[in-house]
């Protein structure tokens, strides 16, 4: 008999620390923008945490939130949402889910009927009549500035494209601009302080290098694939340099080559004077470029 008390006992103290949840909604039929307002509680909280979806997400999307405020007091959990709803038919609230604590609530789903309150042929009053206002150029100017702005830009953006393309644009493989990339790569040479530092073969095989990627993107000569001295032998044939640029390559490639392949040993002076001639003839065949290309306009 008292296992019976004892159980009876352990179960109203169950159902008495549980929680309820109640809701309660304004009313199942509205109009179109009407306010609608949902209110839910649970008691018995017991100072849990009541945890929900996030503010302004609790109802289906057609519901538009005008408030949604959240009060929590030890022992009692209120949620007042106000909504609207802009299209006509039948809208569903389903089972609104809560945790409390370890425990899961949840509410009765409802359904919700919004109706157009205007009648056909109802009679709209304005406020007051309408009037007609003259409009100057000022306020022309006003109403349409900016697409004439607009409009404006894109001519101007136009035509700056039409020049860059006619007159602006650089080919990479116009005289200037190799000549221009090849004078860079000769002052990085410089830069690495292979002549200070004695480093001879480091130097001429950079140099020779650039002298002969020069020469095959210039003139057109296949200086990457020819031997020295097939290359001086071509270069003579071609006639496309003087006879002093021949000279003074061959020497520079031929002390290279003595350098690389035979440890020859030159002095920091020659090498000095060596890069100064390869950069010498260099600018000098841009110039020969352009007394062509002037002799060809007239």
């Amino acid at each position: 008999m008292r296992r019976i008390f004892l159980f009876i006992t352990f179960i109203l103290q169950i159902a008495v620390g549980a929680q309820t949840l109640s809701t309660q909604l304004s009313d199942q039929t509205l109009a179109l923008g009407e306010v609608g307002e949902l209110r839910i509680s649970i008691s018995n909280v017991g100072g849990k945490g009541v945890n929900a979806a996030p503010r302004n997400e609790l109802l289906p999307f057609h519901f538009e939130i005008v408030s949604d405020s959240v009060q929590l007091t030890p022992n009692l959990y209120t949620r007042n949402i106000k909504f609207q709803i802009f299209e006509e038919g039948t809208f569903n609230i389903p089972e609104l889910e809560f945790k409390v604590g370890g425990r899961l609530v949840k509410s009765v789903p409802y359904t919700i009927t919004v109706i157009n309150t205007a009648k056909k042929g109802d009679e709209i009053n304005d406020i007051m009549n309408n009037r007609s206002v003259s409009l100057g150029l000022a306020e022309y100017w006003q109403l349409y500035k900016g697409y004439i702005l607009a409009a404006l830009a894109l001519i101007a953006l136009i035509i700056a494209i039409l020049y860059l393309r006619k007159y602006g644009r650089v080919r990479k493989d116009s005289p200037k601009t190799m000549t221009n990339e090849t004078l860079r790569d000769l002052d990085k040479l410089r830069k690495k302080n292979y002549i200070n530092n004695g480093e001879v073969r480091s130097f001429y095989v950079e140099l020779i290098d650039i002298s002969r990627r020069f020469l095959a993107q210039r003139y057109g000569f296949p200086a990457r694939e020819l031997l020295t001295d097939d290359l001086i032998d071509y270069m003579h044939k071609q006639d496309k340099i003087s006879e002093e640029n021949e000279r003074l390559i061959a020497d520079v490639f031929i002390r290279g080559d003595l350098a690389k392949f035979a440890k020859a040993a030159p002095e920091k002076i020659q090498m000095e004077s060596d890069l100064k001639e390869i950069r010498d003839f260099v600018k000098r065949a841009y110039k020969d470029i352009e007394l062509e290309n002037l002799r060809k306009d007239v």
